[in-house]
């Protein structure tokens, strides 16, 4: 696992092709999030399509945001996000706050 300065930890679990996602781009994900206990709490593969997400445009929560940065089409990453990197707007109890999530995100395209 890679660490970052704010907390987050990630990993590649498959290797992706092409350019790296930087802030700015528009990118198509699927993701699945749980508690560490595998309890699983949403998977965007049960939606019609791909999350889309605006890399730095405060779309994702702030630990998925940080770690789209340098992936590639293709490419899967496990990311432990603190609770520092997880708060979210709406409603506050889902997921419980002060919770640990983790994320299996897929980054699908890089829109151009």
């Amino acid at each position: 696992m890679i660490t970052t300065a704010s907390g987050l930890q990630y990993k590649t679990l498959k290797e992706g092709t092409g350019d790296k996602a930087k802030s700015g781009d528009e990118v198509f994900i699927h993701e699945t999030m749980s508690y560490r206990n595998d309890s699983l709490l949403f998977d965007s593969r049960t939606l019609p399509t791909p999350v889309k997400v605006l890399i730095g445009g405060n779309q994702a929560i702030k630990g998925v945001d940080e770690g789209l940065r340098g992936m590639q089409q293709g490419e899967i990453r496990k990311m432990i996000v603190p609770p520092a990197l997880s708060k979210r707007s709406g409603n506050p109890t889902f997921p419980h706050p002060d919770s640990v999530l983790v994320y299996e995100v897929e980054l699908i395209e890089i829109v151009k």
